[in-house]
């Protein structure tokens, strides 16, 4: 068996896949050119999904499985080459800590005023800026998955107060309510800092409009790191220049990269950072044992009983 592993930035431990699995062969490329040459051969690619293009998929006639180690894989399903029989799996539930730590980057920022601090030290000026603390505050979560709970057991480590919003989960390990979206108006107002992880559909496109925002307090600030369209960016531009909610933090937009010309650049109550959220210094140690137990049943032939189906 002959498994193309194209990774262009190393999020797949290749050597250590080639020791658990020494009857395969792995061709590990970082170039596409270098991928195109050997992919004719393989039944299997191991990859980040936006990485894939169909001139790749073009070039693999014998492929069964595409192993995304990504958990978005949106874009697979309008490559024209793409096969309907292929398996997809995605990389979902390895992300809850780089997630939950780039929340608590914003959160941080935001109550404790590390921009204007940094800006007092780089001035020499000694201010002893009033201070707030996340302890007893009110974390609002829509959508209560694998990164939401991971999430929420951190909030309840700085002894904050965790809600879900969600019509899935009632009950779910860290946080102290679940609401169903009917009440998302509701959540918003409870809601000190209100962090969107809604998955991308037809039913989120748009969810964090101008009326979530004004159900808000205006001393609350908001989070995106779901996807970018799940937002109202316009009205959330808005909210924000009128006050009509403290600030805002976001790692993914509607157009990204995010254009120069976005006000969101240059407003002081915004960190914004570039999609990179779901990155991290370990990931390659994350995603491995998904990896091996997907690879081990598509050697078996049990692909059902693969982790993480997309299809």
């Amino acid at each position: 068996m002959e498994i193309l592993v194209f990774n262009p930035i190393g999020h797949a431990d290749t050597q250590r896949l080639r020791r658990d699995f020494p009857s395969v062969t792995f061709h590990e490329e970082n170039e596409i050119t270098a991928a195109l040459t050997c992919a004719p051969k393989c039944e299997a690619l191991i990859a980040l999904a936006h990485f894939v293009d169909d001139p790749l998929i073009a070039a693999m006639p014998s492929l069964k499985w595409i192993c995304s180690l990504t958990s978005g894989t949106d874009h697979l399903s309008t490559l024209p080459s793409l096969k309907a029989d292929v398996r997809i799996t995605s990389g979902r539930g390895i992300h809850g800590p780089q997630m939950a730590e780039l929340t608590f980057l914003y959160m941080l920022n935001f109550v404790r005023q590390a921009g204007l601090i940094k800006a007092d030290q780089q001035a020499h000026v000694w201010d002893r800026r009033h201070q707030t603390l996340l302890w007893s505050k009110t974390i609002v979560i829509a959508g209560v998955g694998a990164i939401s709970e991971e999430l929420a057991l951190r909030c309840k480590a700085f002894g904050m107060r965790t809600i879900g919003v969600s019509d899935s989960r009632t009950a779910v390990p860290g946080f102290d309510e679940i609401l169903p979206r009917a009440q998302l108006m509701e959540a918003a107002g409870m809601a000190d800092i209100f962090v969107a992880l809604v998955p991308l559909t037809e039913k989120t496109l748009h969810m964090f409009d101008a009326s979530v925002f004004a159900a808000m307090k205006p001393s609350a600030f908001f989070v995106n790191v779901a996807r970018g369209p799940v937002v109202d960016e316009a009205a959330l531009v808005q909210a924000l220049r009128s006050g009509q909610i403290a600030g805002a933090g976001l790692d993914v937009f509607e157009i990204e990269p995010l254009p120069p010309n976005s006000p969101l650049w240059d407003m002081p109550n915004v960190m914004l950072t570039p999609r990179i959220g779901g990155m991290s210094d370990v990931y390659d140690v994350q995603i491995h044992p998904l990896i091996v137990h997907n690879l081990l049943c598509f050697i078996e032939g049990r692909m059902d009983g693969m982790k993480n189906i997309v299809r």
